[in-house]
């Protein structure tokens, strides 16, 4: 009996947490509740009945914030400059968000949760929140309900919302629609000197950041990246100093990339006006060196993308890219759940198997079937 009266309980209890409706949801983020701030954030990224109303009643308060993206190859420090970027922005009373993204647990299906293992010294700040979310899959670096889950965060108040990849390499493009900034993270001593020579991930970012700088090999790979950046502009090796000729003057900061720094009116090598000039830095996370100068960098593109209008352009775009996705979203649903597509797979699924149709042929018939609303 005690046995039947837990498992009753249990049940009452999922019935309850189902009961609670999105408009309880939305009731709780207006009075800024931590709690229903998970829940939101849950129900969004498992798209859960109700997910999209959420969103949508979310979307006029959302796009204050500033999205920064941070990606680079595993074990190049992006947690701990993660960690680095957090302080500082806390100390300038802002508020953070942070969406780790994590390699899938093959077993439970969920993020292993490694990145809020190194960012535990800031997780218990009021002013920060930190949320893994799984890859589940997704290639690009991202999941797939990442942005989705960046708007709540965006609505909620948030000033900063940093998004860290999961670490896979080349293939995480997805960060360059999401973020308004892209901070690539590269360490020596780890064949990132080929990288740097490579199409991809290396054309996404607006900084790059050479971390774990005290080891050999920093300033060889700044120099290689600075070089290549050059190639696409035309002035390669306009910061390679020839071996025989003096130094360069002391008062002109590396950092700077030449020392334009007129908030975002750099010129590049083929002397187009307004291009914006992406800076190598270097950098020591694990001890707080280079921080400041990266949050300085950020805030300069930042300043440039407005000056441009450039960030008004990447908002338009990245909303149209949404409703696009949503409307794909509700077409699947609705071919697979509300048309007779599923019906008809089953039927011809024996001949497919058998090499007698190919899945082209099928699908074809589907659409047909689907598009003059065939039962």
């Amino acid at each position: 009996m005690r046995g039947r009266g837990k498992g009753e309980a249990g049940r009452v209890i999922r019935y309850l947490s189902r009961r609670m409706s999105v408009d309880a949801v939305l009731a709780g983020l207006e009075r800024a509740e931590p709690a229903a701030l998970a829940r939101a954030i849950s129900l969004v990224e498992n798209r859960r009945d109700g997910f999209e109303q959420v969103l949508s009643r979310l979307h006029p308060r959302a796009g204050r914030a500033r999205r920064i993206g941070i990606t680079g190859p595993p074990g190049a420090g992006k947690s701990t400059l993660v960690d680095g970027l957090v302080r500082a922005f806390r100390a300038a009373d802002l508020k953070v968000a942070v969406i780790a993204v994590d390699p899938t647990s093959p077993f439970t299906g969920g993020a292993l949760l490694g990145d809020r293992i190194r960012m535990e010294s800031v997780s218990l700040d009021p002013g920060v929140f930190i949320r893994s979310m799984a890859t589940r899959g997704s290639l690009g670096g991202l999941a797939t309900t990442t942005e989705e889950v960046a708007d709540v965060l965006d609505a909620y108040g948030f000033d900063r919302i940093l998004v860290e990849t999961v670490g896979v390499g080349q293939t995480e493009l997805d960060i360059a629609r999401t973020a308004q900034t892209t901070v690539l993270v590269l360490v020596p001593e780890s064949g990132d000197g080929i990288q740097a020579l490579k199409a991809g991930v290396m054309e996404i970012a607006d900084v790059y950041v050479i971390n774990k700088a005290d080891r050999p090999g920093a300033d060889r790979l700044r120099q290689e990246i600075e070089v290549t950046l050059g190639l696409r502009r035309g002035h390669a090796f306009r910061h390679v100093r020839p071996h025989h000729a003096p130094p360069a003057p002391a008062a002109q900061p590396r950092t700077e990339r030449g020392g334009e720094g007129r908030r975002g009116t750099e010129r590049d090598g083929a002397g187009a006006p307004g291009a914006w000039e992406p800076p190598v830095l270097l950098a020591v996370a694990s001890r707080g060196e280079g921080i400041a100068g990266l949050v300085e960098q950020l805030n300069r593109h930042q300043a440039y993308l407005e000056a441009s209008g450039r960030r008004e352009a990447w908002r338009r775009q990245r909303l149209a890219e949404r409703t696009r996705a949503v409307v794909e979203r509700a077409v699947r649903r609705w071919v697979w759940d509300g048309t007779p597509a599923e019906r008809l797979l089953a039927e011809r699924l024996d001949a497919v198997a058998a090499g007698e149709r190919s899945p082209y042929d099928v699908a074809a018939e589907i659409v047909d079937r689907v598009r003059e609303g065939g039962a």
